[in-house]
């Protein structure tokens, strides 16, 4: 029994002290790739430290049940727990009862989460064939349609495609092949390097594999929505995603050219990179998602402070890494030697 709340007690403590921590570590996007990092590992650990409790809780329940009953008796009262109380039947229907529920809850939600990302995966795959169907491919008739230094663009866009939408968004579809989706209303705001820009930075969405990273952590909050480390988690990924996709477009492109690019998406009006030199009046008119990442590339960390936060994110990644470790390594003796006693 011991073992198992000991395990327990650190996937809570994880579950509801690492979030304030991560989040300050995590808030400006500095170090977004050791961020995630981070902020999986806590989940991971937390989620491995929940079921290795229940496994060692299961586990002695099956080899010796009415002395785990005693057990649990005496780590209750003490000394005043005789065997009148343990081996009395309603001891042991209770205690049979709260193993029962602990198994059931444990089986409800991981049945939940299967049939969450299950349903993830169907939209997904629903979405990116109507995407093939209904979309054009732009280094076909799109660049055919179009002449100058923007059809030279888009012959090197690859598995890009285009729907019509007066709105601009582009977004990567995952699969088999994967494709990137632009709207028409994103190819009017865009200039060539802009749109090269935008499709490097989906591109490092589908090879970083983020829309599994989102997926994992989503489904998770809709499980766990009173945990801190899953709600607060899923939204701190999609976020640390999206910057270190924007990272992987700077050095495609410049910070000027990805700035422009998300300016001009958030605003639904071209914006040359020239004009940057006086980017409030588009930031202001920017959504808070995007003009968070344009905050971030227009006030970069210098060397100093980028160190200082790796530092700092790679000590906590590493501590919850050796912490699981070595209370795995610790609760595993304990619970083989209580076994051996029952």
């Amino acid at each position: 029994m011991r073992p198992a709340l000991l395990v327990f007690g650190y996937a809570l403590a994880v579950a509801w002290l690492a979030p304030p921590l991560l989040a300050r570590l995590t808030a400006r996007g500095i170090s977004a790739r050791l961020g995630l990092a981070a902020w999986l590992t806590a989940m991971a650990s937390a989620v491995a430290s929940a079921i290795a409790a229940l496994q060692f809780l299961i586990q002695a329940a099956i080899t010796g049940w009415p002395n785990l009953a005693e057990a649990v008796c005496r780590s209750v009262t003490g000394s005043a727990c005789a065997p009148t109380v343990y081996k009395s039947a309603a001891f042991e229907v209770g205690l049979a009862a709260a193993a029962l529920l602990g198994t059931l809850t444990a089986a409800v939600l991981s049945w939940r989460y299967g049939r969450s990302v299950q349903r993830a995966r169907r939209r997904t795959r629903a979405h990116a064939e109507l995407a093939r169907i209904a979309g054009r491919s732009l280094p076909g008739e799109v660049s055919g349609a179009m002449s100058g230094p923007l059809s030279g663009a888009l012959s090197g866009a690859g598995s890009a495609m285009v729907l019509d939408a007066e709105q601009p968004v582009a977004y990567c579809v995952p699969g088999r092949p994967a494709a990137i989706v632009l709207s028409s209303g994103a190819l009017a705001v865009l200039d060539p390097a802009q749109l090269t820009a935008v499709l490097a930075h989906e591109r490092a969405h589908l090879a970083g594999r983020h829309h599994l990273l989102t997926g994992l952590t989503r489904a998770l909050s809709a499980c766990f929505p009173a945990v801190p480390l899953f709600t607060r988690g899923a939204e701190e990924v999609a976020r640390l995603a999206e910057m270190r996709a924007d990272d992987a477009a700077v050095r495609r492109s410049g910070r000027p050219t990805l700035i422009a690019a998300l300016l001009a998406m958030g605003t639904g009006t071209a914006v040359p990179a020239a004009a940057l030199g006086m980017p409030a009046a588009a930031l202001g008119a920017a959504t808070c998602a995007v003009a968070s990442r344009v905050q971030r590339l227009l006030d970069p960390p210098d060397r100093g402070l980028l160190v200082r936060y790796g530092l700092a994110l790679a000590g906590v990644t590493l501590l919850l890494v050796l912490a699981s470790v070595i209370l795995a390594g610790y609760a595993a003796p304990l619970a083989t030697h209580a076994l051996a006693l029952l």
